[in-house]
């Protein structure tokens, strides 16, 4: 992350599990991811999404960088406390090029009510052929 992902590591993003079927990030509480309101911002939460989604092609395809967002959409079911946010991966579909997978955002401690629902894809780069 801390190469990757610079933006992450300025949200103080944590990864709480990796596996390949799973991966768990957290998000610490930060009083500048507040909007008007007293609510956690749609693009902490959008972000945090795109994070796991990310960790979660890693496990996948292994160390890939180029791997890339292609869609995310997200769909926000409650409003979230002031509190450290979960977001948990899972795969969908694992192609050659695209990897399609979901993510459920909670608040720590609150994992039965989810705060918000995503799903995304990602292009992974061709694997270069030593028959070109």
């Amino acid at each position: 992350m801390h190469e990757q992902l610079p933006f992450a590591v300025d949200m103080g993003v944590q990864l709480d599990t990796l596996e390949r079927d799973r991966v768990v990030v957290r998000a610490p509480f930060s009083a500048q991811s507040l909007r008007p309101g007293g609510t956690i911002s749609g693009p902490t939460m959008m972000g945090l999404a795109d994070v796991a989604l990310y960790a979660l092609v890693l496990a996948q395809v292994g160390l890939e960088p180029l791997a890339v967002t292609t869609s995310l959409n997200m769909n926000f079911l409650r409003k979230p406390a002031p509190a450290d946010l979960l977001a948990v991966a899972h795969p969908l579909k694992v192609g050659k090029r695209l990897v399609v997978g979901e993510v459920s955002l909670y608040t720590a401690g609150d994992t039965v009510r989810c705060l918000a629902h995503a799903t995304g894809t990602y292009s992974v780069p061709p694997v270069e052929s030593d028959h070109v």
